[in-house]
């Protein structure tokens, strides 16, 4: 039976059987191999994903042939439910030498949330100003051993499998502008050993960089880079060096056998956030740059002519501090949603603290001008067309925002978003002790149409934060959340809510140059409703979670199908995933050839 679309034929046989997979109790750890035939139930739910005919606006996928895989199921740790999180300090402090925050040291650093040593937990990697940058290796329990890495000064942090070797590395971007690889020496480092991670020199990589992206640009099967400029904070740091060098702006960086190549797209950025999708369905990763104060945000399409500039957004954020992507209303297809600045409230009280920043750098906007001074949701219609949601769903207003996040928090089946936020800067908040607006991080729990404030949750923090990220750091099924402040030590949020239920999937292709599979989808039918993720290098500000994806759910909800389209466009299946697994889905097509 062959479903088409757009002349591509969909088959839905799939070449594995996995027997008795459907709603057993197989002990954890164990490895099952996928389907060969289908339910009726399973083919029907596939073919709706394929054409979209079974739920109104639902995004088409674009599939070509089907693969084989391997499972392996690994069991969740006990959960501990007191419906609400828990905050642990970590010991590493984003702050410059003095504790006085001039300029652009406002902007504070980045975090990653990623397996480093291949045990199976997740490790942390924390970005720092005038101190060392710090890893935490996860020995379980949520118990971490610190290791600070020799440099600082740093913005963005990426983990990442550059050289596809199966082992993440980490890409930095600096204060200064430079990008930093930082090679994982994989298993020629004892397990607990320092030193993991070793700089070297990237050919081509040299381009001026505030923030960083990574994906398979060009379906030839590696990561290319993409990088943007934050012009005035590297004007401000390097003075007329900066203007002379002539090399800033937005760059593509082609992954080539001797090393990277790079293709201007244009020679102005103030990007505080990058993000790469495919926002068409084309098969081909699309770009959005993110830029602070009035430079626009700039959206470009990658067509099989080249890079396209295109205003496919009524509305955008002004002064862009950061991007996700997620299907918010289970339609299938993601939506964006953009942070900025705008006061949570008007009480006498927050308006004298943000007088003097809404009199001296909010002057109106142009007519016909797309910007705005406040967050937004970008959600696209049945027909493609983007609408602003975000005041409708009252995430407009959340104060100074940096990082926003989605993650379903509760495991209820909605995707839920929590956004970190404050400000201190020597000049622009000299009137407020310290210098610092002090506003508390915000979490908005997804009601399925409109998100409603949780104080209850325990995730107000005042500490100013910067950078975040979410993962599983536990190993029972739910997300956790690290927090990178600026002058306040960083902060693990561990989840504790009650109720749902998970299943977590982590994607691998051994013998690839993208082992991680980075650019894959993933769905999973449910009877709550039809759940998306993607994988994804960057999320939120300067930040980069796992690509280990959550799914939470009804605790009663038995998932009936999980579709994977890999970055290449082929699928794979795998038939009524147990809840509260998860699920190592290895592509085996690499290891035959």
């Amino acid at each position: 039976m062959n479903a088409h679309r757009n002349g591509q034929s969909v088959s839905v046989i799939l070449p594995r059987k996995q027997a008795g997979y459907a709603g057993d109790s197989a002990p954890a750890n164990a490895v099952v191999n996928a389907p060969r035939l289908l339910t009726m139930g399973v083919l029907v739910a596939l073919v709706c994903l394929a054409l979209s005919g079974c739920a109104p606006g639902f995004y088409p996928l674009l599939l070509t042939e089907p693969t084989s895989v391997r499972v392996e199921r690994v069991g969740p740790a006990l959960s501990t439910c007191e419906d609400r999180f828990i905050t642990h300090d970590l010991p590493h402090n984003t702050t410059t030498a003095d504790g006085v925050i001039r300029m652009y040291e406002a902007n504070g650093a980045g975090v990653a949330i990623n397996d480093l040593d291949n045990d199976g937990d997740l490790d942390l990697v924390l970005g720092n100003y005038d101190n060392p940058n710090s890893i935490f290796w996860n020995e379980g329990g949520l118990r971490f051993r610190q290791e600070q890495m020799p440099i600082g000064r740093t913005r963005a942090v990426a983990a990442v499998d550059v050289d596809g070797d199966g082992w993440t590395d980490l890409t930095l971007t600096r204060v200064g502008g430079a990008v930093n690889f930082w090679r994982n020496r994989g298993a020629d480092v004892a397990a607990d050993a320092p030193g993991r991670f070793v700089q070297e020199f990237v050919n081509g990589l040299a381009k001026p960089a505030y923030a960083i992206d990574w994906a398979d640009l060009d379906a030839d099967g590696d990561l290319d880079a993409v990088t943007a400029s934050y012009d005035i904070g590297l004007l401000t740091e390097l003075g007329n060096e900066y203007l002379l060098r002539g090399e800033s702006g937005v760059y593509i960086h082609w992954n080539d056998a001797d090393g990277f190549r790079a293709q201007r797209l244009t020679d102005e950025a103030q990007a505080l956030a990058i993000t790469l999708w495919d926002e068409d369905g084309d098969g081909r990763g699309d770009l959005l740059v993110g830029n602070d104060f009035a430079l626009p945000d700039q959206f470009w399409r990658n067509s099989a002519d080249g890079w396209q500039l295109a205003a496919i957004f009524p509305e955008t954020t002004h002064s862009t501090m950061s991007f996700d992507l997620a299907d918010v209303d289970n339609s299938g297809r993601a939506a964006l949603f953009a942070s900025d600045m705008k006061p949570p409230d008007n009480n006498p009280e927050t308006m004298r603290a943000w007088a003097p920043l809404m009199e001296a750098e909010h002057p109106p906007l142009p007519a016909g001008d797309p910007q705005r001074m406040e967050n937004v949701l970008l959600i696209a219609d049945p027909g493609g067309n983007f609408q602003n949601m975000g005041r409708d769903r009252q995430l407009d207003a959340t104060g100074w925002s940096w990082s926003g996040l989605f993650g379903d928090l509760d495991q209820d089946g909605q995707l839920d978003l929590y956004i970190v936020n404050g400000f201190a800067e020597s000049t622009t908040f000299a009137h407020l002790d310290g210098h610092e607006l002090v506003e508390r991080n915000q979490a908005l729990r997804n009601t399925g149409g409109g998100f409603e404030r949780m104080p209850d949750w325990g995730l107000g923090s005042e500490r100013g934060g910067r950078g975040a990220a979410q993962g599983d750091l536990d190993g029972d099924g739910d997300l956790d959340i690290v927090v990178n402040n600026l002058r306040g030590n960083a902060q693990l949020f561990e989840n504790r809510l009650c109720g749902g239920a998970s299943l977590q999937v982590e994607l691998r292709q051994p013998g690839s140059a993208n082992p991680a599979a980075i650019g894959a989808t993933a769905f999973l039918e449910t009877p709550a409703g039809r759940l998306r993720r993607d994988v994804r290098v960057t999320r939120g500000y300067l930040s980069s979670d796992p690509g280990q994806l959550h799914f939470g759910f009804p605790a009663d909800a038995q998932p009936r199908l999980l579709l994977i389209r890999w970055p290449d466009g082929k699928w794979s299946t795998v038939s009524a995933p147990s809840p509260g697994q998860k699920l190592i889905v290895s592509r085996t097509e690499h290891q035959q050839e």
